[in-house]
């Protein structure tokens, strides 16, 4: 017999995707955002875990996306690749970095940074 607990997380977890998904799709980025803040918030895992897991989960999504994005003729190609390279080589920083960074610290980054392109939107 299959428990209620663990049906009811399956379906909380399908339904977080669904929402990071549509994030991720609709707007080209933020899914990982919502997928960190939804596992720190509703799933209570750790802040590096959580950093960590986001990046699994929308590695997919981003590639489903750009496929779609790609068909549309969006894509600036010339601009994808040089941000790429850079981008991969923030990657990798970043990533070593979140080894060293106390959960606490990593918090107040991330809300930091939430907090600043929260207000650039809204001043835009």
């Amino acid at each position: 017999m299959v428990n209620s607990k663990v049906i009811f997380r399956n379906i909380k977890l399908m339904f977080i995707g669904l929402i990071i998904g549509l994030v991720n799709g609709l707007f080209g980025s933020g899914g990982g955002t919502v997928a960190v803040l939804a596992m720190v918030l509703l799933l209570k895992e750790d802040e590096h875990a959580a950093h960590a897991t986001a990046i699994s989960i929308i590695l997919p999504l981003t590639l489903l996306s750009a496929y779609f994005y790609m068909r549309g003729g969006y894509i600036k190609w010339g601009l994808a690749v040089n941000v790429m390279l850079g981008g991969s080589l923030g990657g990798y920083i970043g990533a070593k970095m979140l080894n060293f960074c106390p959960a606490h610290i990593l918090r107040k980054i991330f809300a930091v940074f939430m907090l600043l392109a929260g207000i650039k939107l809204v001043l835009a």
